[in-house]
């Protein structure tokens, strides 16, 4: 059982990250084509729709894995199979729903984000018709994630690793073959081919359901096999079912949207507050920078070290069933050592090289303004971090509705600030009402565990302290390296400059931080054995 459990881990941790990639991967070709007006466009359109599919989806697949392992566990067959059927027809209920909501007010979500059609390059038609063509996704989503999460409750997760890949790998396909005919071959206009790259993530969820029926046309009789031989079971009604799914449902489903509603903040607020300071003419660029090209590196180290500390949380629920105190505070303690630890440097190294990161990923128009914001916003990559472990640290506590709470007050603070703040720093303000909304919700968490188990952060802030520190010497070297090697290499002019100095101050900042890291026996007192690959490198 355990080595299913261990297999299972690595087949979803693996597609999720193996997802993340290829979603950051296809932007660069996908920049080279529409630009920052064309990022900006298709942002408006996945904006909403990610807030949709979350409350559609977050959390379904998890919930009815548990419930459907529950009663398989059992002997129950009949009771997870009439949740599979019920959930599939209420996901197809919310997915008609969802789509029919976003499709007709896709122009009134146009009107509060295009302020001025004649200084802003997208026009409020661009906007409705791309998120019009992404809303038909959400007709087979919801009903996607229902069977995903049936297949995990019988403790098979190659459907859902199977079906994730596939869906990316053809969405992505899909995307850059219609761009690409659309604007370079028939010299189409830059919004249609926009829409049909939204457009894309409908065709992605077929191949997932393609995949998904494969699966379960193999594993039918197996199934069916199991229910013939059952003997009893649970009398429980439709409605409690449904209770009971989405009381293990909902707590995700707040965590999930956190990140698109502050997007959406922006979207309706970012356009208003560059416009009374007379920076329209640039504030398209710098949305697509923050909210879309920018923010797909930024959320690369987050997924890792967050998937790194994720994978302590579900033994960290079984202590606090058993109340071994100890036991819990060491594990909370590595969960929150492990983001330090991986995404202080991270964010930091990503600041200090944002502009021939941005350059060689992105190419040099305007690299003076997207260098300057991806820098700013490198840090925010931390308290993203932070405030997905502390949820569910808080749900592996007994606390997870505090966390709803949190992201309502840093919401809350969001809608307040964004707009002042835009209009004192200009477009870096979206970025610190971003970092004041994540970091509001953070400490409220953070709170909220100390004083519901009397917990104490004086490990963590001490090595936290250990690693700011050795973050900065790092720092210093990459500085000292790019005012070194710019000498020779203009990386804030040519892209080809820009990728060798990236590589350059990648390899200087990581071997620094690493050797750091190494010697002082941080990374072996946080991450354990994972470190003795750098016996090789680093012999003491």
């Amino acid at each position: 059982m355990s080595n299913n459990i261990v297999r299972g881990t690595v087949l979803l941790s693996g597609a999720a990250f193996l997802s993340k990639i290829l979603g950051m991967i296809y932007v660069i070709p996908f920049n080279e084509i529409v630009g920052e007006q064309g990022g900006a466009l298709f942002q408006y359109a996945y904006n909403p729709y990610n807030i949709l599919i979350s409350l559609s989806t977050v959390g379904v697949p998890l919930a009815v894995s548990k419930f459907v392992s529950k009663y398989n566990s059992l002997g129950d067959y009949q009771t997870s199979m009439r949740m599979f059927r019920s959930g599939l027809l209420l996901m197809a209920i919310t997915g008609i729903l969802a789509f029919l909501t976003l499709f007709f007010s896709a122009e009134w979500i146009a009107k509060q984000i295009i302020v001025d059609d004649n200084k802003m390059g997208n026009s409020i038609e661009d906007v409705t018709m791309v998120i019009q063509m992404v809303s038909f996704a959400l007709l087979i989503i919801p009903s996607m994630s229902i069977v995903r999460g049936f297949f995990q409750g019988h403790q098979s997760m190659g459907p859902t690793a199977v079906s994730q890949i596939a869906e990316q790998i053809v969405r992505i396909v899909f995307l850059l073959v219609a761009v690409f005919l659309i604007i370079e071959v028939v010299d189409g206009p830059m919004p249609l081919a926009v829409g049909f790259a939204t457009f894309a993530t409908f065709i992605g969820a077929i191949a997932s359901s393609v995949v998904l029926w494969v699966y379960w046309r193999k594993r039918k009789p197996y199934i069916e096999r199991s229910l013939m031989q059952q003997q009893y079971t649970h009398d429980i009604s439709t409605k409690e079912m449904f209770i009971e799914l989405f009381r293990y449902a909902g707590p995700f489903v707040m965590v999930g949207i956190a990140t698109p509603l502050y997007q959406l903040v922006d979207q309706f607020t970012f356009h208003r507050g560059m416009m009374a300071i007379g920076e329209l003419d640039i504030s398209e660029i710098a949305f697509a920078t923050i909210n879309f090209y920018g923010h797909k590196l930024v959320i690369i180290p987050v997924t890792i070290a967050t998937g790194l500390s994720l994978a302590i949380l579900p033994a960290l629920t079984d202590t606090f069933t058993q109340n071994r105190k100890e036991l819990l505070f060491k594990q909370i303690n590595q969960a929150l050592q492990i983001i330090s630890v991986l995404v202080i440097p991270a964010a930091v190294g990503l600041a200090a090289l944002s502009y021939p990161a941005y350059g060689a990923l992105y190419g040099m128009n305007h690299i003076a303004l997207t260098g300057s914001l991806l820098a700013w916003y490198a840090p925010i990559a931390l308290i993203l971090a932070l405030f997905t472990v502390t949820s569910s640290i808080l749900q592996g506590i007994n606390q997870q509705h505090f966390a709803v709470i949190s992201l309502l007050a840093g919401l809350f603070v969001k809608i307040l600030f964004n707009i002042p703040l835009i209009h004192l720093f200009g477009a870096k303000g979206a970025i610190f009402g971003t970092a004041l909304a994540s970091g509001t919700a953070v400490v409220l968490n953070l709170w909220r565990i100390k004083k519901s188990i009397h917990f104490s952060y004086r490990q963590t802030f001490k090595r936290t302290l250990l690693v700011l520190i050795f973050s900065a010497i790092m720092f210093i070297a990459i500085v000292a390296t790019k005012f070194l090697f710019g000498m020779l290499l203009p990386y804030e002019e040519s892209r080809t400059a820009a990728v060798i100095m990236l590589m350059i101050g990648v390899s200087v900042g990581g071997v620094v931080y690493l050797w750091l890291g190494y010697a002082s026996t941080l990374l072996e007192r946080v991450l354990g054995n994972r470190v003795r690959i750098l016996d090789k490198v680093f012999r003491r």
